[in-house]
């Protein structure tokens, strides 16, 4: 089977994405300070990882998982906004934050569009 360079791309940047989100989550704090208000965000990589089994981690699904994923994004920050933001929070942080995530997740579907459509292959795996 071969393996595109997009693909690859697109699983190293999906793949690097969550991890720096949990880590976000658990360690540093998206809205609070490592609190119970940063659980919310785990629906992000839940959707990351049910998107994943339905696509089969074909490439087109996986654009579209990508795609979900940074909606649940973008979803979890406007509930997480209007249930109120701590005092200790900056609007803007928050806003900023959540906008890279979602980036990033958009541009991994990106990089999974561009394995779907195109036959440029770089890497052979042996399967």
């Amino acid at each position: 089977m071969k393996t595109s360079t997009y693909y690859l791309l697109g699983v190293g940047a999906a793949v690097g994405t969550v991890l720096f989100l949990i880590l976000a989550i658990g360690a540093l704090g998206i809205i609070s300070d490592g609190g119970q208000d940063d659980r919310m965000y785990l629906a992000v990589p839940a959707v990351l990882v049910l998107g994943t089994i339905v696509a089969r981690l074909r490439a087109p699904g996986m654009s579209l998982a990508l795609l979900a994923t940074a909606a649940t994004q973008v979803i979890v920050t406007v509930v997480a906004l209007v249930a109120g933001v701590p005092e200790e929070a900056s609007l803007v942080d928050i806003l900023g934050i959540n906008a890279m995530y979602a980036a990033l997740f958009c541009l991994s579907a990106w990089l999974f569009r561009r394995a779907a459509s195109g036959p440029v292959v770089a890497v052979e795996s042996r399967a």
